[in-house]
């Protein structure tokens, strides 16, 4: 018998433990505050271009420029940054240990959270560099990035057929995204006996109208990236900003802008309800 083993399992339940301590569930609901800001601010900011403001910038970049530019703005580009940073560690924490719930310890649920780290991992850092000063996280950055990259990747051998894959990809996350929103498969997650039915209602409302128009918008950039791809023109590819700006050169106008900039606040108000009615 190996006599090691008894301290390796101890070493185990010791790991999971401190996985679901309290410390790790408060840097969890931190986290979907932080995302709670940022989605709320790029609602916001691409409600002003549909409304005929063109000056700012429907991204990340710009809605960190908007809390820069407040009272107390770099102590609250720290918060977020950090904020997200405690939500990578227990997305981080749910692939190596499982998530809460029955399904929690399943291989794809796993996967699934080991991607979301790494997401939250990017961007908490990118948050944080802007915070330190860096220009290149600032607003705008999110179409430039989307260009250089797809750029750089169709030089590669087979650079059309990776990219394609990767803006099919992410088309479908988009799908899924919205999908899951319709079917209001965050009700698995939220402990609905602390809400009162007015509550619940609410909830429903910006989950579902949220995580639709998040889905659309993810949905919009992986199509672009595709296009890219297929015309081998990377100046197709677009981030967030030019992806927004882009829904307002369909027949609808500005009004379908309007409608998914009103969906990203909505969302933004949702991560503020997980925040404190999630299961963490």
């Amino acid at each position: 018998m190996d006599a090691t083993l008894p301290i390796r399992r101890a070493g185990r339940r010791t790991a999971r433990r401190g996985a679901h301590s309290p410390a790790l569930r408060v840097a969890a609901r931190c986290g979907f505050v932080a995302r709670g800001v940022i989605y709320l601010l790029v609602g916001v900011l691409a409600l002003r271009i549909a409304f005929g403001d063109s000056g700012g910038q429907a991204d990340r970049g710009g809605a960190l420029a908007e809390v820069a530019g407040r009272p107390l703005g770099t102590p609250s580009l720290w918060a977020l940054g950090l904020g997200l940073a405690g939500m990578a560690l227990w997305r981080l924490s749910e692939a190596l240990f499982g998530a809460s719930g029955p399904d929690g310890h399943k291989p794809a649920q796993r996967l699934l959270a080991l991607g979301r780290f790494l997401f939250y991992a990017t961007v908490s850092s990118s948050v944080l560099a802007f915070a330190a000063g860096s220009k290149g996280d600032g607003s705008g950055a999110s179409d430039r990035q989307s260009r250089d990259a797809t750029a750089a990747a169709l030089e590669l051998p087979g650079g059309p057929w990776l990219v394609a894959a990767a803006g099919a990809g992410v088309a479908a996350v988009g799908v899924g995204i919205a999908v899951r929103a319709l079917l209001r498969t965050f009700h698995k997650n939220l402990r609905r006996d602390a809400l009162s039915r007015r509550s619940r209602q609410l909830v429903d409302v910006l989950g579902v109208s949220g995580g639709v128009a998040r889905g659309c918008v993810f949905a919009a950039a992986g199509a672009f990236a595709v296009t890219a791809a297929v015309r081998h023109d990377p100046g197709r590819a677009k981030g967030m900003d030019d992806t927004l700006r882009s829904f307002a050169d369909t027949p609808a106008g500005p009004w379908l802008l309007a409608l998914i900039a009103a969906g990203l606040a909505l969302f933004g108000l949702f991560s503020f309800a997980m925040a404190r009615w999630r299961k963490v």
